[in-house]
């Protein structure tokens, strides 16, 4: 199965790259690599180097999973593409100041982002107070912890948060170390089938918005390069909508999982890459929101985040 997916997109990339012969802006890219929560995309395109064939120069990945971290590595300039970062990290990298542009959307799931315990008696938010929870800083986790305790007029400095990625705050968590885990994809499918306490997932409470950024001055420097970054995400999505069942396999075996409950998981993602309105909306919603929980210092309009070729 895996020849036969590697073949779909062989011929994909031919057909995608045919017109695209000539010499790129860059001699190299480096871009963030991220298998959490359930980023089937990225572990489609490492495993088959569709980056690098596309763009047709050498393609290194950072795995930085923390937003923050994220965001300073693409200010910094050590990384180029942040090839899915989330929402709540753009927009406060953007608050304070920083240069980076949404090039196009990744993923959104909110019912994939979830707290999750032990103790059965964490039922709302103010039983968390004083608890010690982990998960990733600057992520859509973080927001989802923050909105969550936000409806009972409880702020983050009410418990005890620990910043962690999320294998670790898993580990912890069966450990014993930390009373809730901020989880997504696998480590909340995982945690799920051992039995442990959902305590809340995103539903109705973060849009769970995950996109691609660079800075604006790297995009303007290279269209070509932006150019192939879009023909190479849509040839990805090609191979993914033609072959589930060997991207599934592909994602299984990167994951840890097995086939059926990746495909349970990646029912509730979203990957189509156009910027819709709802995703704008949802972008400004996430803004807002950090506004009014103190994340950011000053109202923030999303408008500008979003780079227009």
């Amino acid at each position: 199965m895996k020849k036969v997916f590697s073949l779909i997109l062989a011929m994909i990339l031919a057909l995608g790259c045919a017109a695209m012969a000539e010499g790129l802006s860059v001699d190299g890219l480096t871009v963030t690599y991220v298998t959490s929560p359930l980023n089937v995309p990225s572990i489609v395109e490492k495993e088959n180097g569709v980056f690098a064939e596309t763009l047709g120069v050498p393609v290194e990945y950072a795995e930085i999973t923390s937003g923050a971290d994220q965001t300073q590595a693409l200010a910094s300039g050590d990384v180029q593409v942040l090839y899915a970062v989330g929402g709540t990290s753009i927009i406060l990298s953007a608050a304070n100041g920083a240069d980076i542009k949404v090039l196009n959307m990744y993923s959104r799931a909110p019912k994939a982002f979830c707290l999750y315990s032990k103790d059965e008696a964490l039922t709302t938010p103010e039983s968390l107070k004083g608890k010690t929870i982990a998960g990733p800083a600057g992520t859509n986790l973080h927001e989802l912890l923050v909105a969550y305790l936000n409806t009972a007029g409880m702020t983050i400095e009410d418990v005890n948060y620990v910043s962690m990625g999320i294998p670790e705050a898993k580990a912890a968590l069966d450990g014993g170390s930390v009373d809730v885990a901020m989880l997504g994809g696998a480590a909340a499918y995982n945690a799920g089938k051992q039995g442990y306490h959902l305590v809340t997932d995103g539903e109705g409470l973060i849009q769970a918005i995950i996109a691609v950024a660079v800075t604006g001055e790297f995009a303007e420097a290279h269209p070509d390069v932006i150019e192939k970054l879009a023909v190479a995400q849509e040839t990805i999505m090609s191979a993914i909508e033609n072959d589930p069942e060997a991207a599934f396999a592909v994602t299984a075996s990167y994951l840890d999982l097995d086939v059926d409950a990746v495909k349970e998981m990646f029912a509730c993602y979203d990957f189509s890459l156009a910027i819709s309105e709802a995703d704008i909306e949802g972008f400004q919603k996430t803004a807002d929101f950090m506004y009014n929980s103190g994340m950011i210092e000053e109202p923030y309009d999303v408008k500008g985040l979003f780079f227009a070729e």
